[in-house]
């Protein structure tokens, strides 16, 4: 999951908010992972992908509540890790046929609950994502046109341009390239980001965003105008 429109995001943050659990045939394979490698998921979604040469691929994404668990899955140059993703991928494979052999269940109650049908285990592919930084782009995504008219009038300060929300944080556009280096290391910076933060904190839900680490970047109108042809899409590119 990349954005809060994901389906995968919005199953997680019914279980964030208690209005869900996650899928208790993944519980085991939840509990593994944290006593293996020292981070419990929040939840774990199974789905296939179309794939050319191998038809529908399998998929294990393994959500965390934090980006620093998620961290512990990748390699030293920002890759998923292979062994890891291959140690869960086996312990998922194990858990299915161990099902299948249980004999404390009828094989037709199984196939109907979780037979082959439902969760093909060859070549599964697993990947690692965190639910914090998500629920934080939601979050900056809710201030309303309205809220950053407001603290323009708040701030009363002709030299801004423009307040564009953007992924977690915000820039704050001034009009020339001067301004830019006026403002960047001044203490008028700190007093935006505290106004930003205060009309971003109401819509944070768990509270992820903390003030003495949150930042707002700076940028210019004469940048926008001159390097990005005065388009959006460009710049956002």
């Amino acid at each position: 999951m990349v954005l809060p429109s994901d389906r995968e995001y919005i199953a997680t943050k019914k279980i964030m908010l208690g209005k869900a659990r996650m899928n208790s045939e993944f519980e085991e394979l939840a509990e593994y992972i944290n006593q293996q490698f020292g981070a419990k998921p929040v939840n774990i979604i199974y789905d296939t992908i179309d794939n050319i040469n191998h038809g529908k691929t399998p998929r294990l994404g393994v959500c965390f509540e934090f980006a620093k668990e998620a961290q512990i899955f990748k390699d030293g140059i920002g890759n998923f890790d292979a062994k890891k993703q291959k140690a869960i991928a086996d312990k998922f494979k194990d858990i299915i046929k161990t099902r299948l052999k249980d004999s404390r269940k009828g094989l037709f109650e199984f196939l109907q609950l979780s037979g082959p049908g439902k969760y093909n285990t060859k070549n599964t592919f697993v990947y690692f994502n965190a639910f914090a930084p998500i629920a934080q782009i939601e979050a900056n995504q809710k201030i309303s046109n309205k809220d950053i008219s407001l603290l323009k009038q708040q701030l009363a300060n002709n030299d801004i341009w423009e307040i564009m929300p953007m992924f977690s944080g915000a820039t704050f556009f001034v009009h020339t390239d001067v301004q830019l280096r006026e403002y960047e290391d001044s203490p008028e910076k700190k007093k935006w980001a505290d106004a930003y933060f205060k009309i971003l904190e109401p819509y944070d839900e768990f509270g992820y965003f903390k003030r003495e680490i949150f930042g707002i970047s700076l940028d210019s109108k004469e940048n926008f105008d001159t390097n990005y042809n005065s388009n959006w899409y460009y710049y956002f590119k």
